[in-house]
């Protein structure tokens, strides 16, 4: 999910970045860390989809509904795209996504929200996290795979909503601040110790991260990654109206 307040990636690129599909998956490696990409960004895609029409159904009127069920069609769509591309790569969609199911399911199991603003808020905070983190990823992908990783990443149009619904739900009430900025920084915390994971566990993707199959990253280049997506949340949670 891109938000207004949310400038492009400012990671560095890769030799990769310059080459099409066809040239840099040559590289069994390379492939390798494109499949789990791909991967768990199509789970991402599909577990969205159905936050999203579990959350229409605590909209308290029927325009919100209306518009969180839009969301999530689009949404949907990203998922259709991604599974599409995995199918004319001879991938076969369920095997790329299953080994991302568990840490995913945990994440939104340790992060379920209370209600309908709590649930705004995860949608833009820990969507927008996991953007910017896929976003910086994209940065060193093949000319092809990047057009379609970042047109996926587009924002459906939640991001502008979910500031609109918060920020009047503060001013009208005060209170909730404190409360939804302290739900904020846990979400913050769930989603990078939850990208920190992937990494960890896909050994082609952190070996494309820290500069095996992407020439010219290193271990501090991740620290400063980690930084960037640090900063960009602290920039939307002003646009909430809340204190990082």
């Amino acid at each position: 999910m891109e938000t207004p307040d949310t400038p492009a990636s400012t990671a560095p690129t890769t030799a990769v970045a310059a080459q099409d599909w066809a040239a840099a998956s040559a590289d069994p490696r390379y492939r390798a860390a494109v499949v789990d990409l791909l991967g768990a960004l199509a789970y991402g895609e599909l577990a969205a989809f159905e936050r999203l029409a579990d959350d229409a159904k605590l909209a308290p009127g029927l325009a919100d509904k209306a518009a969180l069920a839009r969301m999530a069609a689009a949404e949907l769509h990203h998922f259709e795209q991604l599974t599409d591309r995995l199918r004319e790569i001879d991938e076969e969609p369920t095997a790329a996504m299953e080994p991302f199911a568990a840490a995913l399911e945990e994440f939104h199991r340790m992060t379920a929200p209370s209600d309908w603003l709590e649930g705004l808020v995860k949608a833009y905070v820990g969507d927008a996290i996991a953007a910017d983190f896929y976003r910086e990823v994209a940065s060193r992908l093949d000319s092809d795979t990047r057009s379609l990783v970042l047109r996926v990443l587009d924002d459906t149009g939640h991001a502008s909503f979910a500031v609109e619904k918060v920020r009047s739900a503060i001013e009208e009430d005060p209170r909730l601040g404190g409360r939804l900025a302290l739900w904020a920084r846990r979400l913050m915390g769930e989603a990078l110790s939850q990208a920190q994971r992937v990494v960890a566990d896909r050994d082609a993707l952190s070996t494309m991260l820290v500069g095996g199959v992407a020439d010219g990253f290193d271990l501090a280049e991740i620290g400063r990654m980690f930084s960037r997506i640090t900063e960009a949340h602290t920039r939307r949670m002003a646009a909430l109206g809340l204190s990082a």
